[in-house]
């Protein structure tokens, strides 16, 4: 491995923790994206998170992750992914803590491997909303594992169907998406009681955009 890592910012173990992952992305996109490539995105991705982390340990994971959902998507859009006829999903809401989280998780479960859904804030938060993940954990459906993230240009373009939630004028327009545009209550600040609305409202919105996209729901 080369020295991409050595920054004045990164300590020893994070480089270690970036370096794992570089190697982990390597072998899943061989064939498909260079080191270069994926270190490129590894490190954007990481820089993306570090000015509003929590935890600093956990920065090379959620780095990892964020840089395999964007090289994933950077595959389609260059015609080099496997899943060519799989309807593709993105969820824009302004912090991706709540509303857009909610969608993630109904579309996810209810879709299986039919679609491929991703989420995205226009200015992320640090945390998921925690009303919002009881409100969800109550219908079956874990989201305490998800994060806030950013969008970016590759994922955008690789989406078919872009809903947008709020973000208004911050959220992106490319040519050739459709867009749908949910009005919906933003649930930061509420507490479960008055998500639940919203949570309804969503799987409802959900379902139908399954329909519309002739993908067969889960039970």
């Amino acid at each position: 491995m080369t020295s991409t890592y050595r920054r004045p910012n990164l300590a020893i173990d994070q480089q270690l923790a970036l370096r794992t992952a570089a190697s982990h992305l390597a072998r899943e996109f061989d064939g498909t994206f260079g080191m270069e490539t994926i270190e490129r995105f590894l490190l954007s991705s990481y820089d993306e998170f570090a000015g509003r982390a929590v935890i600093l340990n956990y920065l090379p994971l959620l780095a990892e992750r964020f840089a395999r959902q964007r090289l994933r998507a950077l595959a389609k859009v260059e015609g080099k992914g496997g899943d060519e006829g799989v309807p593709v999903v993105l969820f824009l809401c302004t912090h991706n803590a709540g509303r857009s989280q909610m969608a993630l998780g109904f579309f996810t479960h209810l879709a299986g491997d039919g679609a491929v859904a991703w989420s995205g804030g226009s200015d992320p938060a640090g945390r998921i909303n925690s009303s919002a993940v009881a409100a969800m954990s109550e219908r079956g459906i874990d989201v305490s594992g998800e994060y806030p993230k950013p969008w970016t240009d590759e994922i955008v373009r690789a989406a078919d169907v872009v809903v947008t939630m709020g973000c208004g004028d911050a959220c992106p327009v490319f040519p050739g998406r459709r867009y749908l545009d949910w009005e919906l209550d933003d649930p930061a600040g509420l507490t479960v009681d008055d998500v639940r609305p919203i949570r309804d409202d969503i799987e409802r919105r959900v379902r139908g955009l399954l329909a519309e996209l002739g993908v067969a729901t889960r039970a």
